[in-house]
C-alpha cells in the first residue's frame, strides 16, 4: 500500500473514551488514513493525552480538531466531502454501500451515537449486522470494519 494515499477520513463525533480514540488514531496511522476530532469530547484531548493514548502514531496521523459540529460542517462541505454515518439506526449493511474516496466515515459517542440533527444531516447512513439483541459493536473495532471495507472498494483494487 506504500503507493497508495487513501482520501478516507474517519471523523469521531465528541468522543468519550481516550482508548478508543487512540485505538482508531494508531488505525489511521497504519492504514494512511486522516482524523477528524468533533469537540466537545468527553475526555481532555489535549496533545499530550493524545500522545498517551494513540503512543507514538500520533505522529504519522492527520489530525484535525474542530471545535464543534458546525465548523466541522462548515469544513467538510467547503471540500465537497459526504458523511457516511455508521448508526445501530441504520438500515444499510456497510458491505451493500458504494463508498467514494473521499467519505467521511462519522461514528458517534461511545454512550449515546450522534444527536438526531447530526443524524439527519449525513448523506448516508450504514449498519454492521449483528446478532439479535446485542447494543453495539466497539467503536474502535466498527471503525477498523468499515475503515477496512471502504479501503477495499476505493483503493485496494
Amino acid at each position: 500500500m506504500s503507493d497508495i494515499s487513501p482520501r478516507l477520513r474517519i471523523a469521531l463525533y465528541q468522543p468519550d473514551i481516550p482508548g478508543n480514540t487512540g485505538t482508531i488514531l494508531r488505525l489511521a496511522a497504519c492504514l494512511g488514513l486522516g482524523v477528524e476530532i468533533i469537540e466537545p469530547a468527553g475526555f481532555d484531548i489535549s496533545d499530550r493525552n493524545l500522545r498517551r493514548s494513540g503512543m507514538d502514531y500520533l505522529a504519522s496521523v492527520t489530525l484535525t480538531r474542530h471545535v464543534n459540529w458546525q465548523r466541522f460542517d462548515e469544513w467538510r462541505r467547503g471540500n465537497g466531502r459526504r458523511i457516511v454515518l455508521a448508526s445501530t439506526g441504520a438500515a444499510l449493511p456497510y458491505t451493500r454501500f458504494e463508498f467514494q474516496p473521499d467519505d467521511i466515515l462519522l461514528f458517534g459517542r461511545e454512550s449515546a451515537g450522534v444527536p438526531d440533527h447530526v443524524h439527519e444531516m449525513a448523506d448516508a447512513r450504514i449498519l454492521i449486522p449483528m446478532v439479535e439483541g446485542q447494543r453495539s459493536i466497539n467503536v474502535a473495532m466498527s471503525a477498523a470494519m468499515i475503515a477496512g471495507e471502504a479501503l477495499r472498494q476505493t483503493c485496494w483494487n
